[in-house]
């Protein structure tokens, strides 16, 4: 049985080697259009590559998978992170879960996981051609994919935001959901940020004005203004309103870890009742920077000389209201590196689920982003990579 597999990721050379290990009559080639394989596994998880995650702070999928958490209910049923670290432990990648329950190599190199899964290519007779792009056409006896004919084709090219990048399939007629980008920074308006560049905090809550789109995490304060964990997130959980209100809107930041206005106002008082006859500048929130509290301050009009004993009614409503509600404009998205992450593909409606095979078009394929399925950060996108491919190898017929 002659299988083509699009797209030289994360999910095709996984589903390759997978495939060549339970169907030993397969004869699988993997057609790349770039001039590397798994490229972007490279550079994942800045070269480190954040190949899963131990899903500990999960307690509902769609918390991890905005798009597709039931179809990865079930493949993570089939294939789960524990079966992704076991499967790469036996090939001699020693792993490591840090303390925010992202897994990585234990060598921190992201090129042990390439190389791995490139040798295992190689070892299983899997046949690579880069720089080789194919369209995909239905015939009678399968699929001429370019100018060869292949009984099964398995697409994994990944995501993008172009709907071009789906062009090579334009022959079949498949319901495509319109790709947006997901996991990207804000810029935000003023220049207050400027000043606290590379500036954390820690136990943030974000959310988007207007939505129920809520995330919590840290914040890294930027010259061009949000970042860190709690920004990605939101982006993920909101990337379709974003980008039909071309990135524009407004943040609402907890600083205090999702504290109400309430518990602030009994804190700061506590504040003030310990620290009656200290300047206002040298006593703050323990989980923030001086800069940061001279800028907040700043912000809400009380002049640094002030004691905290002589602070009114109106300073005390201030502070509250910034550091529980702290508003900011959206003005748009960062463009300085292209997007990992694309919201949209394949509509899930064309597959099921169970097999990854299309409803329409026996004996061809999804897995991976490719697919109306992404996640937030933390190694959950490349688990649905793994756990995709292997449902594809597994039900391969």
């Amino acid at each position: 049985m002659r299988t083509a597999i699009i797209g030289a990721g994360a999910a095709g050379c996984f589903c390759a080697i997978n495939i060549k290990r339970l169907h030993r009559d397969c004869d699988v080639e993997i057609f790349e259009s770039g001039t590397h394989p798994l490229a972007k596994v490279a550079v994942t998880g800045g070269g480190r590559c954040n190949l899963t995650n131990s899903f500990r702070n999960i307690t509902n999928l769609s918390e991890a998978y905005p798009r597709g958490d039931k179809l990865m209910r079930r493949a993570l049923s089939v294939f789960s992170h524990e079966n992704t670290m076991d499967w790469f432990e036996r090939e001699g990648v020693a792993l490591v879960t840090q303390d925010d329950e992202c897994v990585f190599p234990q060598s921190q190199d992201a090129m042990e996981i390439v190389n791995t899964l490139t040798r295992l290519c190689r070892r299983e007779g899997v046949t690579i051609h880069l720089r080789s792009r194919v369209n995909i056409e239905q015939v009678d006896d399968g699929f001429m994919v370019g100018n060869k004919l292949f009984d099964r084709v398995v697409v994994t090219v990944g995501g993008c935001p172009k709907a071009s990048r789906l062009d090579f399939l334009s022959s079949l007629d498949l319901a495509i959901v319109p790709p947006v980008p997901s996991l990207f920074t804000f810029n935000i308006s003023g220049n207050w940020h400027q000043r606290l560049m590379g500036t954390v905090v820690e136990d943030v809550t974000v959310s988007l004005a207007g939505t129920k789109h809520k995330s919590h995490g840290a914040i890294l304060l930027t010259h061009w203004g949000m970042s860190g964990p709690a920004i990605l997130k939101l982006s993920s959980y909101a990337a379709r309103h974003l980008a039909e209100n071309d990135y524009k809107g407004t943040i609402a930041i907890n600083w205090c870890g999702g504290r109400n206005e309430e518990m602030m106002r009994q804190s700061l008082g506590n504040m003030m009742a310990a620290n009656a006859q200290k300047l206002i500048t040298n006593a703050y929130p323990s989980h923030l920077t001086q800069s940061h509290w001279l800028v907040m301050l700043e912000r809400a009009g009380i002049p640094v000389t002030q004691r905290w004993g002589a602070l009114n009614k109106k300073h005390i409503n201030r502070l509250v209201t910034i550091l529980t509600a702290d508003v900011h404009h959206i003005t748009g998205r960062c463009h300085f590196k292209e997007e990992f992450v694309t919201a949209g593909g394949i509509s899930l409606s064309e597959i099921n689920i169970k097999t990854m095979e299309s409803k329409r078009y026996p004996g061809l394929y999804f897995a991976g982003e490719v697919l109306d399925v992404d996640a937030i950060t933390g190694g959950f996108n490349l688990q649905a990579a793994w756990s995709m491919a292997y449902v594809v190898a597994r039900n391969f017929k």
